[in-house]
């Protein structure tokens, strides 16, 4: 999710920062709403769930915050949906979550992981075919532990700007996160949960905005939020780690074990568990191929013929083939050749996903069977949830995975960093400052929009301390939620690290 985006505005199309989650495509809703006079609208329901072996009665609100300007003019109505358990304890746990892209809303992690309900699709990498959907109580819902709100970015969701504010105003890495960060301070301010312990937490670029939100709150614009935890869900924190821009050679590191991970999957390589051949091609690719690398042209003999049969093992790919490609297979060609014997490609969300393009000739494939394999259950289950069940009445689209990321504004500290952003130093000065903080980080094994590799670098960086990182892994992809097992073992990790506080 999407966490987008491609798929949620959430997920990566590492290689370039506006094409993030699988949460990016265009958008039809970017222009600001024409209407300066604006009376927000808030809706709450009474309900009642079992999450994780405990019965719980909550109110579901879901309402409109508005921001406005320095003179007091309205600018943007930000939808957030927040479940309340009852009766009401200022002492208990508040998680605020998001998704990725840019562009991504909540629907993702709310329908798919967290939230009450859920929409039930195939768990087994199959499509989820057309409705209705079933939408199924969620017993993984994080409610019995914590509180949980959850928040539509300025253009994503039903989010959106309003009069004449300035798309430029709210659509950039530092934008949105002051945006997001006030509404968090409006809603600790409103609810009476200044003293709560306190969880912020995203998915895909959602842990990008978690990195720059966190900033916000501890480091810039307030400097008064303290956070228990920060969750990371298909992390994204350094761009050039994904990146497969020509000479950039840290993406074909980091992008190698997800390789191995999915040549296994589906049988184009050999070994005793996935733990075991990823765990083997970190050490050969942070190694041997990264040594490699770096000599370029002057890699040649019996040396590369080594490297050429090492990385066919890794990748299921023919050396033939790794050597047309001079050893540098950047995401999308894989997935097109892997299995390319079998007539299918692979998924880039999430690679145990195939499709089955027009013709079988090209080099890239048509379109991520990870994404339009999930899609339409998605959309379907958050407009039926939020205006049927929570009676939220608009006449804008949801925007599940809108396109303002051609719109986003990449720059952090006044620099232009597009060609490398990286905000995981944020998460290190959060460390830094506050003793009581810590990190949860959960990747799949088969995502290839936010590698599992490339996060484990991003976060081992100088000034990042280590003892206060956890890592838990999923046998799916960039949605490990999708795959029921994985949904219970999230749900199960995060209840823990909350717990853990």
């Amino acid at each position: 999710m999407k966490s987008g985006l491609s798929l949620i505005a959430l997920a990566l199309a590492v290689a370039t920062p506006a094409m993030l989650h699988a949460e990016d495509a265009p958008a039809d809703k970017v222009k600001a709403e024409k209407s300066t006079d604006y009376e927000p609208q808030v809706r709450t329901t009474k309900l009642s769930g079992t999450f994780g072996g405990q019965r719980v009665a909550y109110a579901a609100t879901i309402g409109e915050t508005i921001l406005k300007n320095k003179d007091g003019v309205p600018e943007a109505a930000i939808v957030t949906t927040s479940y309340i358990k009852e009766p009401r304890d200022p002492s208990r746990p508040v998680t605020f979550l998001f998704n990725g892209g840019p562009g991504s809303g909540t629907v993702w992690l709310m329908m798919g992981a967290f939230g009450p309900k859920r929409v039930a699709i195939p768990s087994d990498a199959r499509d989820d075919g057309a409705p209705p959907y079933p939408i199924v109580d969620n017993p993984d819902s994080l409610l019995d532990v914590t509180d949980i709100v959850f928040i539509d970015p300025p253009g994503t969701g039903f989010s959106h700007l309003i009069g004449n504010a300035k798309p430029e105003d709210y659509y950039g890495v530092t934008q949105d996160a002051k945006a997001v960060a006030e509404v968090i301070r409006r809603w600790l301010n409103d609810n009476g949960r200044w003293n709560s312990p306190k969880f912020l937490g995203g998915e895909s670029y959602g842990t990008t905005r978690s990195a720059a939100v966190a900033n916000q709150l501890m480091n810039v614009t307030y400097n008064d939020v303290g956070l228990n935890g920060i969750i990371l869900i298909s992390t994204v924190l350094d761009f050039a780690a994904g990146s497969d821009a020509p000479g950039n050679e840290l993406g074909f590191i980091t992008n190698l074990p997800s390789m191995a991970a999915t040549a296994l999957y589906h049988g184009k390589a050999s070994a005793s568990s996935v733990e075991q051949f990823v765990e083997e091609a970190r050490q050969w690719a942070i190694g041997p191929y990264a040594a490699a690398l770096l000599k370029g042209q002057k890699l040649q003999g019996d040396e590369r013929a080594q490297i050429r049969r090492e990385l066919s093992r890794f990748t299921g790919l023919s050396e033939t083939f790794l050597e047309n490609a001079d050893l540098r297979v950047t995401p999308g060609r894989f997935y097109k050749e892997l299995l390319r014997d079998r007539g299918l490609t692979v998924g880039r969300l999430d690679s145990r996903y195939t499709g089955r393009d027009y013709d079988n000739a090209g080099e890239e494939p048509d379109n991520d069977p990870s994404f339009y394999g999930i899609d339409a259950s998605y959309t379907a289950a958050i407009n039926s949830w939020s205006r049927e069940t929570l009676g939220f009445k608009t006449d804008l689209e949801y925007q599940s995975i809108g396109g303002i990321g051609r719109l986003w504004d990449w720059r952090i500290g006044g620099r232009d960093t597009n060609a490398y952003l990286n905000v995981a130093p944020y998460i290190g000065q959060a460390l830094r400052e506050n003793s009581g903080l810590r990190v949860f980080v959960g990747q799949g094994y088969y995502d290839f929009a936010t590698p599992f590799f490339a996060a484990e670098y991003s976060l081992s960086r100088t000034g990042i301390p280590q003892d206060r990182v956890e890592y838990q892994y999923y046998a799916a992809g960039h949605m490990m939620y999708i795959r029921d097992e994985d949904r219970h073992k999230l749900a199960s990790d995060i209840r823990a690290f909350i717990r853990a506080r």
